[in-house]
């Protein structure tokens, strides 16, 4: 690390971008040594166990030093940038910094435990080290060609030299390797002097979507073989893409939603109850707003009558709006609605919320709910927008899937399941028609929510959806 030491350098320090974090890993530099940056300006990215944030630099100057590379975890309070304020020449960049394709030479030698490194999610731990290199993917199993069957030899034997050199490949690439879950040790480079290209990430990605992972022991040899001619092996196996198993580090976003569900799975008693409904109405009021000019420009779907009519199902029964505080055995209950749209995301699943959603109209709604999906397809969801949910919405029905038994987000007293809409033949004004028909799921935290309670709010919502005039004589 460069020591700056005169006057006119400000360090900027890794901020606490969420609700008590302790670190968070550097994504991607915006900006090199020498370059200018103004009050405001992004400097990079870093991921936190809640999502990926834009860290902008609060200083007008030149760049002096970039403390750590991408990749790197880092504590909160740790200086990562220098920028001289009095705009002098940089400083010399370090040697780590991955700005080139000569990264792929970087020596194994500086992360000698790659176990252990995991980030350190809030409450569950200290990080016990200032900074962390992310761990490697593959090193420690089998790893999928024979020309690397020396390196499982290796492992665990104090060797300080890989047997083969990291796979060439540019920051972007390897982002998009790490959001696709893809282990670049197992993809076979087209680009010249055999760097890896986006492409190549694809297509290693698109089989491993559809073809399970099988595991397999690891004394097993680190050799592409059929599953019959591996040792150790004492069941059938398959092998795909000549790959053993993969194995991906749980952090960030995946870890923090694990932590969140054991905890709330193993505290709140959870009863889930079910309706099928009839939402041919529902349906049919869902193209009329679309030809409506007061929604010009906004989305509008399903799931904004949908989320309209559990909000009015709530003001009809507002106990369902509350959580239980343990260490004062109290239940609160809120006189607003933070209502939580479950978003499947490359990083994994994340529930922003929209704020005070009892208070927006419609067309209001669908702005918001617009501009929360916009906002969690590019991973800017900030961690702001994750906090102070009071009930969720989980759609399982974009899938495919007829409906579930969802787990509550911590902190939450209710939340709502929907399932695919489907073209189901249904008794209607006594006889038997096609209509459009799903089914919806409430799971609620039965300490505070009886089934009275639940089987309340869930009719309503049903009713509302089977009859959307209420919405507008119940609202």
């Amino acid at each position: 690390m460069t020591t700056m030491t005169e006057a006119s350098v400000r360090e900027f320090k890794m901020p606490d971008v969420g609700e008590g974090l302790t670190e968070a890993e550097i994504l991607k530099w915006y900006v090199q040594p020498g370059d200018t940056v103004t009050d405001g300006q992004v400097v990079c990215e870093v991921e936190t166990a809640k999502a990926a944030v834009e860290l902008p630099i609060p200083y007008d100057g030149v760049v002096r030093a970039l403390h750590f590379p991408e990749g790197t975890t880092v504590d909160v309070g740790t200086a990562i940038i220098a920028v001289d304020l009095a705009g002098g020449a940089p400083a010399e960049a370090p040697a780590e910094q991955p700005k080139a394709e000569p990264e792929a030479e970087e020596p194994k030698a500086e992360e000698p435990k790659p176990e252990g490194r995991q980030p350190v999610l809030v409450g569950y731990g200290v990080a016990t080290t200032s900074t962390k290199r992310r761990p490697r993917k593959g090193p420690e199993v089998t790893v999928p060609a024979a020309a690397q069957a020396i390196q499982t030899e290796l492992n665990g034997h104090g060797a300080a030299v890989p047997a083969q050199p990291r796979p060439l490949a540019k920051p972007p690439v390897r982002k998009l390797a790490k959001d696709l879950g893809v282990d670049l040790a197992m993809v076979t480079p087209s680009g010249p002097d055999g760097v890896i290209t986006r492409e190549d990430v694809h297509a290693a990605a698109t089989p491993k979507a559809a073809e399970p992972a099988v595991a397999a022991p690891v004394t097993a040899p680190a050799v592409a073989a059929p599953a019959v001619t591996a040792p150790a092996v004492t069941a059938p196996a398959v092998a795909f893409d000549g790959a053993r198993e993969t194995r991906i580090p749980v952090k960030g976003v995946r870890r923090a939603t694990a932590q969140a569900m054991i905890g709330s799975a193993f505290t709140a008693p959870h009863v889930t109850e079910f309706v099928t409904v009839d939402v041919t109405r529902t349906m049919k009021l869902v193209e009329e707003l679309k030809q409506d000019k007061e929604f010009q420009g906004l989305r509008v779907n399903p799931l904004l009558l949908i989320a309209k009519a559990l909000l009015v199902a709530i003001k009809r029964n507002p106990d369902i709006n509350a959580s239980w505080d343990e260490p004062n055995q109290e239940i609160v209950l809120k006189h607003y609605v933070n209502l939580g749209i479950a978003a499947a995301t490359p990083r994994g699943l994340i529930v922003p919320n929209i704020k005070d959603a009892h208070a927006k109209t419609l067309p209001q709604l669908a702005e918001s709910l617009g501009e929360l999906v916009a906002t969690a397809r590019e991973g800017k969801t900030s961690p702001a927008a994750m906090q102070g949910g009071t009930v969720t919405i989980t759609n399982v029905g974009v899938f495919g899937v007829d409906t579930g038994t969802p787990i509550l987000n911590p902190g939450e007293s209710a939340i709502l399941a929907v399932g695919a809409i489907k073209l189901q033949p249904w008794v209607h004004k006594g006889k038997v028609k096609p209509r459009q028909v799903t089914t919806l799921a409430l799971s609620f935290d039965h300490r505070l929510v009886d089934g009275e309670l639940g089987s309340k709010v869930l009719a309503d919502v049903a009713a509302i959806l089977e009859q959307p005039k209420r919405l507008i004589t119940w609202a």
